[in-house]
């Protein structure tokens, strides 16, 4: 029995990393798509100017380190590029009675958005943990606070840079302007 010819082996067309688009995007596209994961102009340049990073942990590193430096003019500027995070749908109007009364006293004693890192935390515990923590950091000093909220500002970049740049998604409200792909060769999109 003669069998026909082989098939060339097929290949799939080469798809870029989102780590590799990163390294190799214009710096301005990169700034533009550091401040969607912290608002820090100054963050955002020190992040990409730095380019190229050699894998995630290293970029992550960087951005902590970024992070921890930031000037207090900075963290005003991160601070108020952010907004509370979103509730899960079907969260009952008495929910967000209380969290906008309590989010009102947050930001009369501190005079910027409450920040909060909420990992991966089940949906239905968001508001809970919310209203927790803006309850008992009202109780901070306004320094005290700072520095708690700087910790939160770089735990959400953290995050939001590796969903990102991690290939499992992408930042809230940023596309990759120079169309990087996900690991599954989707492209992030809203």
């Amino acid at each position: 029995m003669t069998r026909g010819p082989t098939l060339p082996a097929h290949r799939l067309p080469y798809l870029p990393k989102p780590l590799d688009a990163f390294n190799a995007a214009p710096g301005d596209e990169a700034r533009v798509l550091l401040l969607h994961c912290l608002h820090s102009l100054r963050w955002s340049r020190r992040i990409a100017d730095h380019r190229p990073y050699p894998d995630l942990d290293s970029l992550l590193a960087a951005a902590d380190e970024a992070a921890y430096d930031l000037s207090p003019g900075d963290l005003s500027e991160a601070l108020a590029g952010e907004s509370l995070p979103e509730l899960p749908e079907g969260t009952y109007s008495a929910a967000h009675m209380a969290l906008s009364a309590a989010h009102a006293a947050y930001e009369a004693k501190f005079g910027h958005t409450f920040v909060i890192h909420l990992g991966d935390g089940h949906p239905d515990e968001v508001i809970d943990r919310i209203l927790e923590g803006i309850r008992s950091r009202l109780t901070n000093d306004p320094e005290e606070e700072r520095v708690l909220a700087a910790d939160e500002l770089r735990r959400l970049a953290r995050e939001r840079l590796g969903q990102l740049l991690g290939g499992a998604g992408q930042c809230p409200s940023a596309a990759p302007p120079w169309g990087a792909t996900s690991h599954n060769g989707a492209t992030p999109g809203r």
